[in-house]
């Protein structure tokens, strides 16, 4: 019967964090742009504050989780981790509210 090695989650799931951080900074990327394009400086800042939270999450979140899930396989304890699985939720929903924030403000006046 063979396993896969004990080595390949750790690394899986820092690349899961690194997608969710690269996917925030994408959202924030579009918001910047909309902002430049249609001259309005409050989503530019909104697109900043977004990005500033996918920096933190690529940054911050995500090698503190891969160190903590090595640290957590060599000592045999939990690896579960439902707070910073709370943080990450909240940083995407923060996103994407802002992201839908930005779509509204730069949706044209009904007539």
């Amino acid at each position: 019967m063979n396993s896969p090695p004990v080595e390949t989650q750790p690394e899986r799931t820092a690349l899961a964090w690194q997608r969710t951080g690269l996917g925030v900074l994408a959202v924030a990327g579009l918001l910047g742009h909309a902002a430049v394009r249609n001259g309005q400086p409050v989503l530019l800042v909104l697109a900043g504050g977004v990005a500033l939270l996918g920096l933190g999450v690529l940054g911050g979140l995500a090698p503190w989780r891969y160190r903590r899930l090595g640290r957590s396989r060599a000592t045999g304890a939990g690896a579960a981790a439902p707070r910073l699985v709370a943080v990450a939720a909240g940083v995407v929903a923060t996103a994407a509210l802002a992201a839908a924030a930005a779509v509204l403000s730069l949706r044209p006046p009904l007539r």
